[in-house]
């Protein structure tokens, strides 16, 4: 009896992580951080500074962690409707896109 518990809880677990996989696709990839400092050049280095080292007043010191410190979609939250003196990247920029800024982001300190 318990045999077969197990084994149709396998089978649920199975379907279950082919469903994900199906609903979600191309977002189950590894975000992309070579992509993310290209986006990252063209998009944030103007404020938050090539190196992670804010040029503007109240931009986040990437290079001392500041502000990177939260979930990747807290982050992404924050980047699509833009904070303060940042622009909501929404619309600009495709999740894909943000999470693979984040990734890139996380490397600079």
């Amino acid at each position: 009896m318990l045999d077969r518990f197990v084994q149709g809880y396998k089978l649920i677990a199975t379907l279950l992580v082919a469903i994900v996989a199906a609903t979600l696709g191309n977002d189950l990839h590894a975000a992309d951080m070579f992509k993310g400092k290209q986006i990252y050049a063209t998009n944030c280095a103007v404020c938050h500074g090539p190196s992670g080292i804010s040029k503007m007043p109240g931009a986040p010191n990437f290079a001392r962690q500041e502000g990177i410190l939260k979930p990747d979609f807290t982050l992404l939250s924050t980047i699509r409707s833009g904070r303060n003196a940042m622009p909501a990247f929404q619309g600009m920029l495709s999740d894909r896109d943000i999470l693979d800024v984040i990734a890139y982001i996380r490397t600079l300190n």
